[in-house]
Order: structure tokens, then C-alpha cells, then sequence
């Protein structure tokens, strides 16, 4: 990062600290975007280069933890595992989060009073699990097509893949906010893949009908030991 570009990223992160203290010592609605770029001694229109509304002032923090996870995802060879690599983006995110507790329950406090901030944190997370299935999505259509499978079906796999890593984010962030001395973001991650992997937690069961163009779900006998037998790996 040039010399420019790291100012850029110190203005950007003094602004959003110093609207965070404001947020908090006046409100989210009685705090207006020039009182926080005068707290941060830059012009208004120099705010909304960085931040165009007051809601990406708020989530800037969360934003960064989950757009770094699904860009470090992005630079990993291909031949990375896929459920080490989703386990990696899980506990990246994670770890962020957790280096700014405070910061992370004064979001959760705001969109929890604010709808225009929770409407933002829900567009965010659902980019987040975009991201995820269009870089799942690249990853398996190599395998797929060596397989000779479905694109429908790369994509309804990736989609379930992103969507379960997101869920797993979203309930350790929670049972953390609501148990902050009680709960290791990470070993609670790591309990919850857990249960995943061995059926320890209740599916849905499968109907007796399914889709004409989704394949059928790899068998799981006792010659295998119960094991997945995708070719994807997940």
C-alpha cells in the first residue's frame, strides 16, 4: 500500500471512529453527517467520498471483516481443500469481529433500534453470501465439469455451501454479543462444524420427491463410514 492509499484508509478510519462516538453519545438519528466530519476535521463531501450514507458508517467495521474474508478466499490456489478453505473463511471473520467487541455490540445495538441500519446489515450480509457462492462456484466448475455435472447443480451446491458458512457467522456473532465472558468465538465455530460434519445437528428430512434437474445426494452406506462421497468435497 502506497502512501497515498494509506492515508486514504487513516481518514477513512477516523471517521468512522469518530462517528461511532458520536453515535453513541447522541443516537444514531440525532447525530447528523456534519457534526461527525466536523469531529473528524474534514469536509462533508470528503465524508461521502468514504462513506455515502450514515448506515456504511456504522457497518464500515463488519463490511471490512467479511469483504477481507471472501478476498483472501479469492487469492488461495484452487486445489485448497474446500471445506479447509470454508473453515478458514469462517474463523477470518470471526477473528476480526472479535478484536473489536465493542465495537461489533454497538452495531448489533443500533440495528437493533434502527431499521435503515438493520436493512443495511442484511443487504451486507447477504452480498457477503453472494461473494461466497460466485468464488464457490468458480472453484467447483472444474470439478463439475471433469464430472460431467449439472451447472445448475454447481451453483445450488455453492449456494448451500455460502449460506451455511454465513448461518454459522451469524450464530456464534449472536450467542458471543448476548455471552461476551462465557463464549470463544472460535471454538464455538469449530462446535458447530462440528455437528455439521457428523449429523449432529437436525436437518430437515428429505421428501420422497426432488427436482427433475438437481441430482440425487451422494448415498451414505456403512461401507463408508457415513462419509460424504461428493466429488466436491463439502
Amino acid at each position: 500500500m502506497g502512501l497515498r492509499e494509506l492515508k486514504r484508509e487513516r481518514t477513512r478510519r477516523l471517521i468512522a471512529d469518530k462517528a461511532f462516538e458520536l453515535f453513541t453519545d447522541h443516537g444514531f438519528g440525532r447525530t447528523t453527517v456534519e457534526q461527525i466530519a466536523a469531529a473528524a476535521e474534514v469536509g462533508p463531501s470528503t465524508l461521502y467520498r468514504y462513506f455515502p450514507t450514515k448506515e456504511t458508517l456504522v457497518l464500515e467495521f463488519v463490511e471490512d471483516c467479511l469483504m477481507d474474508a471472501v478476498g483472501w478466499f479469492r487469492g488461495q490456489p484452487v486445489v485448497i481443500a474446500l471445506p479447509d478453505g470454508l473453515r478458514s473463511v469462517i474463523e477470518r471473520v470471526l477473528e476480526r469481529l472479535e478484536s473489536n467487541p465493542d465495537r461489533v455490540r454497538a452495531v448489533f445495538d443500533l440495528a437493533g433500534q434502527t431499521a435503515s441500519v438493520s436493512a443495511h446489515l442484511n443487504e451486507l450480509i447477504w452480498r457477503f453470501r453472494n461473494d461466497l457462492t460466485d468464488e464457490l462456484v468458480r472453484r467447483l466448475s472444474g470439478v463439475a465439469r471433469q464430472q460431467g455435472s449439472d451447472p445448475q447443480q454447481v451453483e445450488f451446491t455453492a449456494a448451500l455451501a455460502a449460506g451455511i458458512a454465513m448461518n454459522i457467522i451469524e450464530t456464534v456473532v449472536r450467542i458471543w454479543v448476548e455471552n461476551p465472558d462465557d463464549t470463544e468465538v472460535k471454538v464455538l465455530a469449530r462446535r458447530a462444524m462440528s455437528l455439521l460434519r457428523s449429523g449432529g445437528i437436525p436437518l430437515p428430512a428429505a421428501g420422497s420427491q426432488r427436482p427433475s434437474h438437481l441430482p440425487s445426494s451422494p448415498a451414505r452406506s456403512e461401507t463408508d463410514g457415513g462419509r460424504n462421497n461428493s466429488p466436491y468435497g463439502l
